[in-house]
């Protein structure tokens, strides 16, 4: 796998009629190691970021139209899994992606959903925070074999501005 192009959001048929994105998180099956940079505190105003490590290992499902990965996250607070699970829907050519997290079992959050246009993912849900009502943002972007970056950002106000308050930059496991 080392420097081998993989299938998925950098496939010249992704989002096509023919290779309508289905596999564009192809790129994301294995192991990895997480870079985490998280702000301290969101939507107030902050600029001070935590950075901590962690891991994430993805496997497909449903001939690939689906995924879950496990994540390992080392909070500076604490260490704690998660999932995050997606799956395709054809006949729109959009993904959704549901995170659950073991601290709060039963709550599943909001989907995000979207698609990978141009080497580019990215997705948009409505949900809340604290309480308030925002829009939520993911994107995946510098894809390559063995290397990605996720952010996620919230607005306040519809989407005209965004904070982004999550990044994670990806490094195969397996890499040399």
């Amino acid at each position: 796998m080392n420097g081998t192009p993989r299938r998925g959001a950098n496939d010249t048929t992704s989002g096509m009629p023919n290779g309508n994105g289905a596999h564009d998180f192809d790129f994301l099956v294995g192991h990895w190691q997480v870079r985490h940079r998280r702000l301290k505190e969101r939507l107030e105003g902050c600029a001070e970021w935590q950075e901590f490590e962690g891991t994430s290992t993805l496997r497909p499902l449903m001939d690939g139209r689906g995924n879950v990965d496990d994540n390992v996250i080392d909070l500076p607070a604490g260490r704690y899994r998660a999932i995050s699970m997606r799956s395709f829907d054809p006949a729109k050519g959009l993904w959704a992606i549901w995170w659950l997290d073991e601290r709060h079992p039963h709550q599943l959050d909001a989907p995000v959903v979207g698609r990978f246009e141009g080497g580019i993912g990215t997705f948009f849900a409505d949900d809340q925070f604290k309480g308030r009502p925002i829009r939520v943002r993911f994107l995946w972007t510098d894809i390559t074999a063995d290397s990605a970056r996720w952010q996620q950002a919230f607005s306040e106000d519809g989407g005209r501005t965004w904070e982004t308050n999550w990044v994670m930059d990806l490094r195969r496991a397996d890499a040399t």
